[in-house]
């Protein structure tokens, strides 16, 4: 939608400021959530060894401040070999469950609504994201990255809170690292496929490093004793201050 309405760099900031928080705010409030410690086992750990090096593609194609086509390709589809590697390597041959019948006609009604009210809620978004940012003389990109890019982490929030109540860590913890691996490649590649576009350098330069050292950090947490303790969730948050800070910095002061 951003692409369309020709503030591509509104989309990408959104996108590369949600995963930053994702990585950092989302798992600082699971861990002061629960008295106990976030656990993970070995196998997320194994799943996601090329993980910081996926999340690295969009800065190396984005160096020039330019998406083109075959850049989505490539992203695309390093997006969706990763989701295929993890599905081969996890496939236990279980018996898929027994779904609820419901008249087709309805579901497909179901979806074009969601898809309308999706759609017409980007539209609003990204238009008084835009004006937010003319009132304020400040670039629509710092807008999706601080704003906009906290509010998209909520669904990702909502069902980790879930699950880590019920003792479901690795489950909270696949849902906001798959989220943040899909909108990196998939989605940016997606946007890139629909309609190559220019941005200003700084949002690779800044946000999306800021991304991968956030990612880098994480996993060094999770691997130095396979959980996450209250230490290391000070750590986190103190480290979204530092970028909410510079990204200040390089959008309104520079």
């Amino acid at each position: 939608v951003s692409s369309a309405r020709g503030v591509p760099s509104f989309g990408l900031g959104t996108l590369f400021g949600s995963n930053v928080a994702d990585l950092t705010l989302v798992f600082v409030i699971l861990i002061f959530s629960t008295r106990r410690e976030i656990r993970v086992g070995s196998k997320i750990l194994e799943n996601n060894r090329w993980y910081p090096a996926l999340l690295a593609l969009p800065i190396f194609f984005g160096l020039d401040g330019y998406y083109s086509r075959s850049d989505g390709v490539i992203l695309v589809a390093s997006g969706l070999l990763f989701y295929v590697w993890i599905l081969k390597r996890n496939h236990r041959g279980f018996a898929a469950p027994e779904a609820r019948h419901r008249p087709p006609l309805r579901n497909f009604l179901y979806l074009l609504l969601s898809m309308a009210a999706l759609l017409w809620g980007a539209s609003l978004t990204v238009r008084y994201g835009v004006v937010l940012a003319e009132l304020a003389h400040i670039s629509p990109a710092l807008i999706g990255m601080l704003i906009v890019g906290l509010g998209t982490t909520l669904p990702e929030l909502f069902f980790s809170l879930r699950a880590v109540k019920k003792r479901g860590d690795e489950l909270a913890l696949g849902d906001v690292l798959g989220t943040v691996i899909s909108d990196a490649t998939i989605v940016v590649g997606l946007l890139a496929l629909a309609d190559p576009f220019f941005f200003p350098k700084k949002i690779v330069y800044s946000t999306a490093v800021f991304m991968v050292i956030a990612s880098l950090m994480l996993f060094s947490f999770l691997r130095s004793g396979r959980r996450l303790t209250k230490k290391e969730g000070v750590i986190l948050f103190l480290f979204y201050i530092i970028f909410v800070l510079v990204e200040y910095w390089v959008n309104v002061i520079v």
